[in-house]
Formats: structure tokens, C-alpha cells, sequence
């Protein structure tokens, strides 16, 4: 037997892959021993870049030497006068079909676990959050629809037409009823699901204002990486802010010389009362922060100069969401969506919906911004409530402080006016 004919013959070929397998497995199971004698920790490895630098060009020194297999495989046909071994066209089409299968297994595996991830957040605390979900849902059903069948004729077209020597090419340049189709259908689909949107836009920030019931006015400043709210007191108004005014101790820029400011309260928390509307007034003192309470659908830019606004009706409280959810500890939540920062992901309050009358009593219990210094700051009367009590002091005169009363109280109303 010549060299030539040892080293194309198929017999000696197998045996050297058997061997060289062989010898892949045996060293392998002595090195797996040794390792199992004495464990060694792999993690600050694969924690290392170089490791998947290596892992990389392995990969590809890997690709390399089956398609040099591959090139000496189609040589040695050659050299023996045979036809070509490997028919590249088909195994084309055939890899295409398997991706088909592949890709279609993956979008069920997105909807079967990603879905159920989407449908943890359970169904919508608010009034207008039940038409977004809605508008979602539609989307969502016709591209999944339209991206399943276009792919499968895609790859079907690929695997069917792939080359053949044995048919011509067919040339088909235009057809006018196709490309009608291809440009009215999706056209009008299209304009569907923008009229959806553009209806469910509207109805969120165009609403009619009903007298009879006014939305609770909240404002929400935001910071990095805090949310300042503040409520309003029993004028039901939230004063003006001006950003000229910020000092070390109206840290707001509160403008005192608007009477609605004077009785304005400060929170630690949201606390909104069940089925009542609320508009929130969005603002923010250095960055672009994102206002964003994702269980009742409520997302909205903040903006430096810039005031925004965004009405809503809570549904759901929160004592009801935690029953359905089988849940005690389950809170609703407002965070920031846009990246503010490095503590971007410690911007959070917590956020309650609860009954009108536990609303009024949370509401009672609720520190004023106005303190006694920046009523110093201001030079506003301090109250007489407030002032030091006088007990250790000798009585005063009951005629002088009746008339200092009369006289605070006449300030205060001067400030209302």
C-alpha cells in the first residue's frame, strides 16, 4: 500500500480519530482525578478577561481545523476522481430550517418565561393602566403573528429554492397585486395600532376636568438621587416654586410671597386615596430623572425647567393588592427609569393607596414645610403656638397679651390675602 492510499484510506482515518478521542478522554479523566483529590477554586478565573480571550481563540482554532478537515476531505475525493462529497447548498438550507425550528422554539420559550416574568406585576392599579395594558396586548398579538409567519416563509423559501443544477432560475422582477398587498395591509395595520395609542394618549393627558371631583394636586421634585413631595394643606393647593429662591434651608425654592405656600406640608411617603384623582407636578433640580410607578402606569420625564404633569386614578389599594397577590409584604413603589447616576438604583419611595379616611388621618399627621426658620429667613410672624412657652416667667399682663394675639392673627390673614 502506497503512502498516498494509507493516507486517504477511511479505515486508517477512523482509527486515528478513535485514537486521538481515546486520548482526549483518558487525559481528561486523570486530570478530572487529580482534581478531585485536591479541589481547586476556578472562580477568579472565569472572572479573568483572559480566560475568555483563550475560550475565544480556542473557538476558533476549533472552526479552523474542521473546515482544514473539511478542504482535505473535498482534496481526497478529488485526488480519487469522485464527485463532490459535500453538496454546500444544501447543507445551507438544511442549517436554515434548523434556526427556523430553533428561533420558533425560542419565541415560545420568551412567552412561556418571560410572559409569566410580565404577568407577575398582575393586572393594572389604576384606571387608565387597564386601556395601556390593552393597547399592549393588540400590539403585541399582531407583530407576534406577523413576525412568526414572515420567518417561516422566509426560511421555507431558502430551503425550497436552495441551488440545484437541475432547474433554471425563474426571473420574476414585479408584480403589482403583491407589492399592493405588502403596502396596504401592514399600512392599515399600522394605522390601527397608532390610533390606539394616540387615543389612549390623549384620554391620559387630555382629561376633562370634573368640579365636582378635582384631582388631589402632589408635587414630586426630583434630585440626585432623592424625590421631594410635597402636599398640599387646607387651601388644597401647592404653592409656587422659583429655583432663585433655593438656599441651604429651602432646599425647594419655595416662594413664600404666594399664600398657597404657607401651609404647604412635606412627605416622606406617597399617599393616595383610593379612587380619587391625583395630578402629580413633576419637576427636577439638576438631571433628567424618569417618574415612574410601573403598577399603576405611570411613567413620565422630569426635566430641569420644565414643569410636567401627569393625572391619574389609583383603583387598588394597597391592602386589596396584597390579598390578590398572596403577598403582606407587597408595596407599590416609585423609581427612577432613566440612569441618573451611580446611586440611580437607591432612588425610591414608598408609595400607599388607602381609603379617604385613612388618607385624611395620614394627611393630619404631616409636617409643614414652612418651619419656624425659614419663617425667620423670610421674616414671616412666627405662631403663637410655636413661640417658647413663658411658664417659669412672671405673669404678664392680660391686656398686652390678648393684644398680641389680636395682632398675630391680623398678620397672618394679611399673609392669606
Amino acid at each position: 500500500m502506497s503512502l498516498r492510499k494509507l493516507i486517504v484510506n477511511k479505515t486508517m482515518a477512523a482509527l486515528a480519530v478513535l485514537f486521538t478521542v481515546f486520548s482526549s478522554v483518558t487525559a481528561f479523566a486523570q486530570e478530572t482525578a487529580a482534581a478531585t483529590a485536591k479541589p481547586v477554586d476556578m472562580g477568579p478565573v472565569h472572572k479573568s478577561a483572559v480566560f475568555y480571550v483563550l475560550l475565544f481563540l480556542l473557538l476558533c482554532l476549533f472552526i479552523a481545523i474542521i473546515g482544514k478537515a473539511l478542504k482535505v476531505y473535498e482534496l481526497t475525493q478529488e485526488t480519487q476522481g469522485k464527485p463532490e462529497g459535500i453538496n454546500w447548498n444544501t447543507v445551507n438550507a438544511v442549517v436554515f430550517a434548523l434556526f427556523l425550528l430553533v428561533g420558533l422554539y425560542g419565541v415560545y420559550w420568551e412567552y412561556t418565561v418571560h410572559g409569566s416574568m410580565i404577568s407577575h406585576m398582575q393586572e393594572a392599579a389604576s384606571e387608565h393602566g387597564k386601556r395601556i395594558d390593552e393597547m399592549f396586548k393588540l400590539t403585541l398579538i399582531i407583530t407576534s403573528i406577523v413576525f412568526i409567519l414572515t420567518h417561516i416563509v422566509l426560511f421555507a423559501f431558502v430551503y425550497i429554492y436552495r441551488y440545484s443544477n437541475k432547474r433554471k432560475a425563474y426571473y420574476y422582477p414585479h408584480n403589482n397585486t403583491i407589492e399592493k398587498i405588502w403596502t396596504i395591509v401592514p399600512a392599515l395595520v399600522l394605522t390601527l395600532l397608532v390610533l390606539k395609542g394616540f387615543l389612549t394618549w390623549r384620554s391620559i393627558f387630555y382629561k376633562a376636568e370634573d368640579p365636582n371631583n378635582r384631582p388631589l394636586s402632589i408635587e414630586v421634585t426630583s434630585s440626585q438621587f432623592l424625590w421631594d413631595i410635597r402636599y398640599p394643606g387646607a387651601d388644597a393647593i401647592v404653592g409656587k416654586r422659583n429655583y432663585k429662591l433655593t438656599t441651604a434651608i429651602n432646599g425647594l425654592g419655595i416662594d413664600f410671597n404666594d399664600k398657597n405656600s404657607l401651609d404647604d406640608l412635606i412627605a416622606d411617603e406617597i399617599v393616595l386615596p383610593v379612587n380619587k384623582p391625583v395630578r402629580f407636578t413633576l419637576a427636577s433640580k439638576d438631571v433628567i430623572h424618569s417618574f415612574y410607578m410601573p403598577h399603576f402606569r405611570v411613567q413620565l420625564n422630569t426635566v430641569p425647567g420644565m414643569v410636567s404633569y401627569f393625572e391619574f386614578t389609583p383603583t387598588v389599594t394597597t391592602d386589596e393588592m396584597r390579598t390578590k397577590l398572596n403577598d403582606p409584604k407587597f408595596n407599590y413603589i416609585l423609581l427612577c427609569a432613566k440612569i441618573c447616576g451611580a446611586n440611580h438604583f437607591n432612588m425610591q419611595k414608598n408609595v400607599r393607596v388607602v381609603s379617604e379616611q385613612e388618607y385624611k388621618e395620614w394627611l393630619a399627621a404631616q409636617k409643614p414645610y414652612l418651619t419656624n426658620d425659614l419663617r425667620k429667613a423670610f421674616n414671616l410672624p412666627i405662631p403663637v403656638e410655636a413661640a417658647p412657652a413663658a411658664a417659669t416667667e412672671a405673669p404678664a399682663d392680660t391686656t398686652a397679651t390678648a393684644a398680641k394675639v389680636e395682632l398675630d392673627v391680623k398678620n397672618q390673614l394679611a399673609l392669606k390675602k
